[in-house]
Order: C-alpha cells, then structure tokens, then sequence
C-alpha cells in the first residue's frame, strides 16, 4: 500500500514560530470539523488561537493553504496510528475473527481522530476544496489509501482461503466496508449510547458473511 508521508518540516520558523504554527493547525481542524471550511473565517480562528491575523498569513499563504496543510497534518496521524494499532496481526482464527480484530482496533483509531474525519466528510460532501487544490489530493489520497486498507484487513483476513480467493474477496468487498466504516463513523456522531466496537463487529460479521459466500459460489 503507498502511504500517505509526514508533513515536510517547517524551515522558515524558529521554535516559538512552530509553536504558533501548530497552535493554528490545532484550532483550524477543530474549528473546521464543526463548521466546514467555509464556515470557518480567519476572524474565528484568530480569537481561537489568540494570536493575529497575521501571524496565520505568517505560516500559511492563505486560508487554502492552511486548510491544505490541516488535511495534510490529519491524514498523516490518522495512517500512523493505523499503522501502529494493525501491527502484530494475529496468524490463526476464522476470517470472522481476524476482521474483528482488525476492524475493532480500526474503530478505537475513529474516535480517536473524530476531528479529522469530521473535516474529511465535510469536504468530501461539498465542494468546499474546490478552491484548494492541494487540500483537494490530500482528500483523493486519503479515500485511496483508506480502500487500501480495508482490502488489505480483508485479505489478511482470508488468507487461509488461498491468496487468488482472498484477493479476489477483497477486491469485491473493499467498497462495501469503506461504506461501512463511513456510516459506523456517521452512527457513531449521531447516535450516542452504542459503542464504536458494536458497529465493527458488525461491520465485521457482514463482510465474512458476505466472503463465505463468494467462496461458497467458486
């Protein structure tokens, strides 16, 4: 799977100006998340942060940038901690029980980055990124690479089936859990009460469900 890299590293700023600087990006995801990007005037962003317009003119040559940068920082925590939760996989158990372990992990990964995928939905949904064109890849690349994981949870999952069925399987149903995931993520901001490894199990019952039968029909 290609990866999303890190954001490059500031080299204009002295410590105290990447300070502000992350300061910023802090109050803009969190600010974005709720009220969209063009719902979100530096105005806002300057009392949130308690610095001056133009120390965000500074940092970022314009509210674009800054929201290019904000998607950039989020993808990249968010695929991280992808990575750091899926790691050591365990090797036996049913496909049923390999996609719980990996989709429950992929839930606690969710609420930990709420913000980001608040922003994320936003400007999938609307044409808000329209005007930032590198906020706008950064959105393609995260559906990517997101598709990308969810096939490659699948064909872990299955990989007892052999690794041209497992293939197969997931490349079927990797669409199918990316719904899923977007609308457990929906549930999970509108339905309060129901824990986010509820859904996953679920989640995870539907696609093995969904792959036993394409075995079942080969």
């Amino acid at each position: 799977m290609e990866k999303i890299e890190p954001p490059a590293p500031e080299t204009r700023t002295n410590r105290r100006g990447r300070r502000s600087r992350q300061e910023i990006l802090d109050a803009a995801a969190r600010v974005m998340s709720v009220r969209g990007y063009a719902g979100t005037p530096m105005s806002t962003l300057a009392k949130e942060t308690g610095l001056p317009k133009s120390a965000f003119y500074h940092h970022f040559e314009s509210k674009a940038g800054l929201l290019s940068a904000v998607m950039e920082q989020g993808a990249y925590s968010f695929f991280d901690a992808m990575r750091e939760a899926h790691r050591n996989p365990p090797e036996d158990g049913t496909p049923n029980e390999r996609l719980r372990w990996y989709l429950r992990r992929t839930g606690n990964v969710m609420e930990n980055g709420e913000e980001f995928l608040r922003l994320l939905l936003v400007l999938v949904m609307s044409r808000e990124a329209a005007e930032a064109p590198e906020a706008l890849q950064t959105v393609i690349a995260v559906r990517d690479e997101g598709r990308a994981y969810m096939a490659h949870m699948i064909r872990s999952s299955f990989q007892s089936a052999g690794e041209e069925t497992a293939d197969k399987i997931a490349e079927a149903l990797a669409p199918f859990g990316m719904a899923g995931y977007d609308g457990a993520f929906v549930a999970l901001q509108s339905e309060g009460g129901r824990p986010v490894s509820a859904w996953m199990d679920q989640l995870a019952d539907s696609i093995a469900a969904l792959g036993e039968a394409i075995i079942a029909a080969d």
